[in-house]
């Protein structure tokens, strides 16, 4: 069940979005192996699988844009291109989950495709009408607590001051966001399932949803190497002080190892700082601990 940029017009074949919604999704292992086989063998099967067992994710991303002048089918379709040269791309030893990688390809096509296609075009593509127009929905419920309330002008000159735009921008961007998007009621299944059915409607956006997992995958492991670069005294006393629940005193840990809690403050201010130091020589600003 190969994945074609040229399946069709509206989801692609719609039975293959269908059965990809409901592929299982892959062991780790196993998607390590998906990854090597086509990395070093140009294993067609493995890229199919690979990329199909993640078409959920290409979906979910995609039509987190709805509304934005373009139609679901062609934001996932969008979508899915990504996912492929994601999946084309993929080092399997860079010890990251292949949804972690692929989301930002996924992510980065759809977005790409947005300000290329959509008639926001007509309305400028600078830097800030971009801003505007990928943050719009995001502030205006933040702001209204409904996402589809009409906003005042008090809420308007507050998005306007958050984006740095003249409110009339936020105005034209206002009445060019809330048209409504009728390819969500497109049937995908023989069983008449509408791709509607497959989507929260709660979901945060897919921005967000992409920092979480780098936060929680890549940046975790960058801590954790940082880590087994201090002594087992050092990454004991941190890992007590920091990572467990509970934060145990520095009372409480001098006496496990018979010495003062100022030994032990000591011994955590210079692990902090060489967790610090090995951080940002390998990762700058981007890394934990950057600015402590």
């Amino acid at each position: 069940m190969a994945y074609s940029a040229s399946s069709g017009n509206e989801i692609g074949d719609r039975r293959y979005i269908a059965a990809a919604m409901r592929a299982p999704m892959l062991e780790r292992e196993y998607e390590t192996e998906l990854g090597r086989r086509w990395r070093d063998k140009e294993d067609q099967k493995a890229l199919d699988e690979l990329v199909t067992s993640h078409v959920r994710l290409a979906v979910k991303i995609a039509s987190g844009f709805r509304g934005y002048g373009l139609p679901v089918s062609d934001l996932i379709q969008e979508g899915n291109i990504g996912l492929l040269e994601a999946a084309k791309r993929f080092d399997p030893e860079k010890g990251v989950r292949f949804s972690t990688y692929a989301s930002w390809w996924i992510l980065a096509g759809v977005q790409e495709f947005i300000v290329r296609n959509a008639s926001i075009i007509r309305l400028g593509s600078t830097p800030a009408q971009k801003k505007l127009f990928f943050n719009l929905r995001r502030l205006r419920a933040k702001i209204a607590s409904v996402d589809d309330v009409l906003m005042t002008d008090a809420n308007r000159q507050e998005i306007a001051d958050i984006l740095k735009v003249p409110i009339n921008a936020v105005e034209r961007m206002e009445a060019h966001l809330s048209g409504p998007d009728r390819s969500l009621n497109i049937t995908i299944g023989e069983d008449g399932d509408e791709l509607q059915n497959f989507l929260k409607d709660d979901r945060p956006n897919p921005e967000e949803i992409v920092i979480d997992r780098v936060d929680s995958n890549i940046r975790g492991q960058w801590l954790q190497e940082a880590l087994d670069t201090l002594s087992p005294r050092e990454k004991d006393i941190i890992q007590h002080r920091f990572m467990d629940g509970d934060k145990t005193t520095l009372a409480d840990i001098g006496e496990s190892y018979g010495v003062t809690k100022e030994r032990i403050r000591q011994i955590e201010s210079r692990a902090l700082g060489k967790l610090k130091d090995v951080l940002e020589d390998a990762h700058g600003a981007d890394a934990p601990l950057g600015n402590a």
